[in-house]
């Protein structure tokens, strides 16, 4: 395969396959959008815990919610070639399946800038699982944290994109 097949290209390496930082000085703000959702796994003893809120650690979801919005204002300071962007806003939510017990974490995050706010949407539910996780742990070492994605995200040149579930 040469290299005018591959579309698109990564745009984090340059032509001689160095990694850089995107230069998106020239682009247009726009609105921008990204949403993104996670799943945390937990066993029937540490849901209970959770929906009884009787954590040991004190309220999981609202400590959870912070600790996503503060990942999310943060993401440029870990993720290296990721752009500091004025986050205009940034929501954490919460779905529970009792019958599972499985946690789904949804972030939403909205700018206008000249960059998407994909990275900070996915830190944004990442940090959330890793927090619920961190109150959660002593009853239950063994909660999984599955499918972080995104699943929608708007604005730029790319336009629109929903992930087909």
């Amino acid at each position: 395969m040469s290299e005018t097949d591959i579309s698109p290209v990564l745009t984090h390496l340059d032509a001689e396959g160095r990694v850089r930082m995107v230069d998106v000085g020239h682009k247009a703000a726009t609105e921008r959008t990204a949403i993104a959702e996670g799943e945390v796994h937990l066993s029937a003893h540490a849901w209970k815990l959770l929906s009884a809120q009787a954590n040991a650690k004190g309220e999981v979801l609202n400590t959870a919610r912070v600790a996503g919005i503060l990942a999310a204002k943060r993401c440029a300071e870990l993720i290296p070639l990721c752009h500091s962007l004025p986050l205009s806003f940034v929501g954490v939510d919460f779905t529970a399946d009792e019958s599972h017990h499985v946690l789904t974490i949804r972030s939403t995050c909205h700018t206008h800038h000249q960059t998407g706010v994909e990275m900070e949407a996915m830190m944004a539910c990442t940090v959330a699982a890793l927090t619920v996780y961190d109150m959660c742990k002593a009853a239950d070492k063994g909660i999984l944290i599955d499918q972080v994605r995104l699943v929608y995200k708007s604005g730029g040149k790319s336009g629109e994109w929903q992930r087909d579930h």
